[in-house]
């Protein structure tokens, strides 16, 4: 038995958002958000190390200050072509395995995060990519949202991908293409993939910084957790409620 691979968790994060510009230093309950998603994505028992990767952008600069002040690993590269900077930061940091995150959810929970690295890493025959969202569906909420790919993948994907969507977006080389890659969609029961946990407009931040408060302000809460807090208040899921999921592009045929 040879040792286990690398396993490294790469959180995008940008200060330019078409919807709510700044959102990943946004304040939740006393912390900037990206410092809630890289804490909580640090507590993932099956991940060896947690980077951000911002870009050379002069707005992310103050991304590439909050990380060198908290101790964060942080790479910044390509401003559009995220596949490209993701493609790098893996590359320096030797992952062998590679656990895409974004900078918009906070509520990440390093459980789930374990359950997709597991599925990816137990799987026999071998996957290229595990993920708990694809074009097929999903069913954890939006805001927990994990894929896991090999680093030859990614690799692959870095080199042959040209969509300008396939380069924004990272991964969809990889399970737009099922002719070529072993794909997993990690599924849980019962479905709650309808809920919407992440921050993309001020509303969303609005219901983020309730569920924190609610817990005063800890972030060692579980998404369990956060379904019992809205079994017993409705009213947070009117927050966002008419809020509208830019979802990911479905497959092409």
């Amino acid at each position: 038995m040879g040792s286990p691979p690398k396993v490294v968790a790469i959180i995008q994060a940008r200060m330019g958002s078409t919807r709510l510009p700044g959102k990943v230093l946004a304040d939740i309950a006393g912390q900037p958000m990206l410092a809630r998603v890289v804490e909580r994505a640090r507590r993932a028992s099956t991940v060896d190390s947690v980077a951000v990767a911002t870009t050379v952008d002069p707005a992310d600069l103050a991304v590439a200050r909050l990380c060198l002040e908290r101790g964060y690993l942080c790479m910044r590269g390509h401003p559009s072509d995220v596949l490209d900077r993701f493609y790098q930061a893996a590359r320096q940091l030797e992952a062998e395995v590679v656990v895409r995150l974004t900078g918009d959810c906070p509520l990440i929970d390093p459980e789930v995060v374990d359950t997709t690295v597991r599925a990816f890493l137990e799987a026999d025959p071998p996957l290229d990519l595990a993920a708990n969202r694809l074009a097929e569906g999903r069913t954890v909420p939006i805001g927990l949202d994990t894929e896991v790919c090999s680093f030859q993948a990614l690799e692959t994907a870095w080199k042959e991908a040209e969509d300008p969507y396939e380069r924004e977006h990272v991964l969809p080389y990889i399970y737009e293409h099922r002719d070529r890659f072993r794909v997993l969609l990690v599924k849980q029961d019962p479905d709650y993939g309808h809920m919407r946990w992440t921050v993309d407009t001020a509303e969303d931040l609005e219901l983020a910084r309730r569920i924190y408060a609610h817990f005063g302000g800890r972030d060692d809460f579980s998404w369990l957790e956060v379904l019992a807090l809205f079994e017993s208040d409705p009213s947070l899921a009117a927050i966002n409620a008419q809020v509208q999921h830019r979802g990911i592009r479905k497959a092409r045929p």
